[in-house]
């Protein structure tokens, strides 16, 4: 049996830019793609479609398909879990509204972030944080982690992460996202897929992993991030597996945030094993076209 060739697409679907905590302007994310060789694109920003529009449109001028795209936080078995919509409308009331009110608690959790570093010798965070996102509704810890790195607190920001801002450090700080059933209609409704976003990502037990697929499923999500830029080969096999088991479809994006801090850029991610069925073939009719 030949090779589905729907798998030999370079398609992207999962990256972020200066909306929500990445580093370069859409236009830019999308130049860098194409220069990979992307074939298939889609910005994925954090509870956020704002940059939509101009991705699209840069994508378009540069030959490359687009779908639309977002990575919502969901809260699951105490743990925030991420969850891409591909291939919606972004102009969908209920989802538009959803985001909103996602985002809604990001300022506050900031704020009791930075007052934790604060008690450890690290003043100043929030509005050295701010510098780097600009609207308090977008902070992230991605963005506390570069002013500590700026700071000269640590040396990059996977140190940062690793001694301030997990679990039971002291910039961390628990924030109850949207639930996975809210999260999982607010795409389908849209007309889009809904993916869980690098599983292997998940300090979940064998039980709480099974039980998020089989949650995931029963409230419609159809797909799995098998390829991307945090699992390792050993990943890749486990979640192509898991994709047969539950009948998902898989995708694979490399998460790009930053040139410098991403371990994995735009487009460079191996193929899809060839068992799976891609997503994007199930969303060829939502592919907006240059």
């Amino acid at each position: 049996m030949s090779a589905n060739p729907m798998l030999l697409v370079n398609a992207d679907l999962h990256c972020h830019s200066n909306v929500s905590d990445g580093t370069l302007a859409p236009e830019d994310v999308a130049a860098r793609a194409h220069r990979n060789g992307v074939q298939l694109w889609a910005l994925t920003d954090h509870d956020e479609v704002g940059g939509q529009a101009r991705a699209r449109r840069a994508a378009h001028a540069l030959g490359m398909d687009y779908l639309t795209g977002t990575e919502i936080s969901v809260s699951f078995a105490h743990q925030t879990v991420h969850i891409v919509g591909l291939g919606f409308d972004e102009e969908d009331t209920e989802l538009v509204q959803g985001l909103v009110t996602t985002r809604g608690g990001r300022e506050r959790r900031a704020r009791d972030m930075a007052d934790g570093l604060a008690r450890v010798g690290i003043p100043g965070a929030f509005e050295g944080a701010l510098k780097y996102v600009g609207n308090p509704d977008l902070i992230s810890r991605t963005h506390f982690a570069r002013y500590l790195v700026e700071a000269g607190v640590c040396s990059d920001t996977h140190e940062v992460f690793r001694h301030y801002l997990t679990e039971g450090k002291p910039g961390y700080v628990e924030h109850r996202w949207a639930s996975l059933r809210d999260a999982v209609r607010w795409i389908t409704q849209a007309g889009g897929v809904a993916v869980i976003a690098h599983p292997g990502r998940y300090d979940f037990t064998p039980n709480e992993e099974f039980a998020l697929f089989s949650e995931f499923k029963s409230h419609g999500g159809r797909g799995v991030e098998v390829v991307t830029g945090s699992h390792t080969q050993a990943e890749y096999g486990k979640y192509a597996d898991m994709a047969v088991e539950f009948d998902l479809l898989a995708s694979r994006g490399s998460d790009f945030h930053d040139p410098a801090e991403s371990h994995t850029d735009l487009g460079t991610l191996p193929g899809l094993p060839s068992r799976l069925t891609p997503v994007w073939e199930a969303l060829a009719s939502r592919i907006a076209r240059a």
